[in-house]
């Protein structure tokens, strides 16, 4: 039972910290709901659509598909091949005719055309003779050589060419008839005319063959080239009071805009992405503060912010349609210049790296299964560009500069989307967006100004800011310090100097520790005059005092500054760097005074009562504290004196276990030491030793 109570003491604090990325997870899944859900509608063919309905999803219209393969099917043409044997053959038969008869005229004999044609036909093939009556050849045996030759010419070439080109069975009686009209019109003497006429329609025969493979392969080749028709995902589908047609109303079947049964899958989805992003949230905050970077109230702020981006990037989603993108005017960079504000660089990034993930989803249009990666990098590249530019946050004027930054990376994007992009923009709409860009990084700087107050106010972060705010003189309690204990106040000032110098060189918050130098000794306006800073030409008061008396008094300003400081409601790391400035240090001069009065004094009685530094601001104020008083108590600080003073109280507050609790490390406190002596040095650098006035004016004489 005592292990078990152990353990939940032990992880207590860490799941804890699990409730925020739960809480973050939980509100983003019912905000992004409606991006994944899919919406459906109660439509009848030839109603009204009440709204512009898009399609949710990207999908093939299979029916519009089939209908333009069968059209383009229907449209290829038969294959033909051309039989050069058919043509050859043929052009011989009509050669054949021609040879004939020149062997028959030049042989010389004169038996009468009757006889001549007997023989013509005799020596004519048999299909020649049987398709061709032998009257067709009496007036090619009374021509003239010449004219023969001719004929044959012209026969054969016009052959040629329409062989060439192939003759199909419908063709047929059309080339027919043209030939007659080439024949009828050539140079060939009228008397032959008719007869190389009916020899050349015998020659034309059907020379192109249907090719059935050809034909086939065509028609495959013409399918291939089909591009699926595709109804994609943001596409209109019906327009505001349009009339839900036929093929409307089966696009809107397809999609699934028709069917009210109920998906879980989307909603799983977006739970297992909502479980991921809580998880590195999760895991970012562990670390923050496993390193000491930040505490519970940061992560609080944190989710506070988380929650607020989650908000404006939902508000926005209403007014993004696919070709509208209003998220160009959405102040992108607020969630992660406030992080940055109020963290540690390393945790914006991640934040920015979700938020971006986040916008990806919220900027869909509304599209189910729909992410928006134009919005998320444009998102992303924003927030990096805020992460970058918002440096030096010391200065009230960095949010500014940071968010003209963001406004020039803006512009950048939203012109590198517009130049690649397929779609035709105008000047105007070009100048719109990068307005929009323009405008976000502006109000990103508003808002981020606007709520950082707030949240320090409400979570109790002590950022930057607050910081600049504190360490103004006309702050009430800096104000009644300089007024009630002007030497307590110049050694403040002296003591922040030194504290935050040597905060920086370790790498702590040196500004934290300047403004706790500050405050530090506000408890000594109670009774200014008993610390010797303030007593000017006055008698010592402790000289009045017993050594219990004055301990009393001295031991007590830490925490009557802390007291005040609280009333005040000043930050608890400045009230505590006041509680914890002096440790449990012991007051060694009246100590030492009592000790001489009375030997059984106890040592505790003149200790600070504590705690010890927590932290290693508190530790180096702490130190810069008995540090500058030492120094300034020298009357030669030289360069030697002030190594050998720094180096003895640092060691006397190591041996006496005052840093115990600060976290510091050796490496550290070598460091500080350094930068302490460093800025001693500046402050007391030797200076030139100038003549006195009368030399000066017996040499001006």
């Amino acid at each position: 039972m005592k292990k078990n109570g152990a353990f939940w003491k032990r992880h207590r604090f860490w799941l804890s910290l699990a409730l925020p990325a739960l809480l973050v997870a939980v509100v983003f899944i019912a905000a992004s709901f409606s991006n994944v859900h899919k919406k459906t509608y109660r439509l009848e063919k030839f109603d009204t659509a009440e709204e512009t309905i898009y399609s949710p999803i990207t999908i093939e219209n299979k029916k519009e598909t089939e209908q333009k393969i069968r059209e383009v099917t229907q449209g290829v043409e038969d294959h033909y091949s051309i039989s050069e044997t058919i043509t050859d053959e043929r052009l011989q038969k009509v050669r054949e005719v021609f040879e004939v008869v020149e062997e028959i005229e030049n042989s010389g004999r004169e038996d009468g055309q009757v006889n001549q044609a007997s023989e013509l036909e005799t020596l004519l093939s048999e299909d020649i003779s049987s398709s061709l009556p032998v009257e067709v050849f009496r007036p090619l045996l009374e021509a003239e050589d010449k004219d023969l030759e001719d004929a044959e010419r012209i026969l054969v070439n016009t052959l040629m060419s329409v062989f060439k080109d192939g003759i199909r069975t419908s063709d047929l009686e059309t080339e027919e008839r043209t030939l007659e009209l080439k024949i009828e019109y050539s140079s060939i003497p009228d008397s032959i005319k008719d007869a190389v006429a009916a020899i050349g329609t015998y020659g034309l025969v059907e020379n192109a063959l249907y090719d059935a493979r050809e034909t086939d392969d065509a028609r495959k080749e013409a399918i291939a080239n089909v591009d699926p028709v595709m109804i994609r995902s943001g596409e209109v589908i019906v327009e505001e009071g349009e009339t839900v047609t036929t093929g409307v109303y089966e696009e809107l079947q397809l999609t699934g805009l028709l069917d009210e049964k109920k998906n879980i899958l989307p909603m799983a989805g977006l739970t297992l992405f909502a479980l991921l992003l809580s998880m590195l949230f999760y895991s970012e905050s562990v670390r923050a503060i496993h390193l000491g970077n930040l505490n519970r109230q940061h992560i609080y702020a944190l989710t506070f912010v988380t929650l607020v981006m989650i908000v404006i990037m939902k508000v926005f989603s209403f007014y993004v349609t696919v070709g509208q993108p209003l998220y160009y005017l959405m102040p992108a960079a607020t969630g992660v210049m406030l992080v940055k504000l109020l963290g540690q660089e390393r945790l914006a990034v991640v934040m920015s790296l979700i938020y971006s993930l986040m916008a990806m989803v919220f900027m869909n249009g509304q599209l189910t299964g729909a992410l928006n990666g134009t919005a998320g990098v444009y998102m992303m590249l924003s927030q990096i560009a805020a992460i970058f530019f918002l440096s030096h946050t010391k200065e009230r004027l960095a949010i500014i500069r940071a968010s003209s930054g963001v406004a020039l990376i803006n512009i950048c994007t939203v012109l590198f989307f517009l130049f690649i992009s397929f779609e035709k923009y105008t000047w105007v709409d070009a100048f719109l967006y990068c307005g929009y860009g323009l405008a976000g990084a502006f109000i990103a700087g508003v808002l981020t100004l606007g709520l950082l107050p707030f949240i320090e106010a409400w979570f109790g972060i002590l950022s930057d800011n607050k910081l600049l705010s504190l360490a103004n003189p006309n702050q009430p309690l800096l104000r009644k310090l300089l007024i009630e204990a002007p030497g307590t106040y110049h050694h403040s000032i002296m003591v922040a100097n030194l504290s935050e110098a040597a905060c920086e060189s370790i790498g702590a918050n040196g500004l934290l520790a300047r403004v706790g130098a500050y405050y530090h000794d506000l408890g000594k306006t109670i009774d200014p005059h008993y610390f010797i800073e303030n007593q000017m030409k006055m008698r010592n008061p402790h000289d009045f005092l017993d050594p219990e008396q004055s301990a009393a008094i001295i031991l007590g300003h830490p925490y009557d500054g802390a007291e005040m400081l609280d009333k005040g409601k000043l930050p608890a790391e400045i009230v505590d760097i006041a509680r914890q400035h002096h440790g449990t240090t012991l007051l060694k001069y009246f100590y030492h005074q009592a000790t001489e009065q009375n030997s059984d004094v106890r040592e505790e009685e003149f200790r600070y009562p504590g705690p010890k530094p927590q932290s290693k601001e508190a530790a180096v104020v702490c130190v810069c504290d008995s540090v500058e008083a030492a120094v300034r108590s020298l009357d030669d600080p030289t360069e030697e004196k002030i190594k050998k003073i720094v180096h003895s109280i640092i060691k006397d507050r190591l041996m006496d276990g005052q840093f115990d609790e600060s976290d510091l490390t050796f490496k550290e406190i070598n460091e500080m030491e350094h930068s302490i002596c460093e800025t001693l040095h500046g402050i007391y650098h030797s200076r030139i030793q100038y003549p006195e006035n009368d030399t000066i004016v017996k040499e001006a004489k």
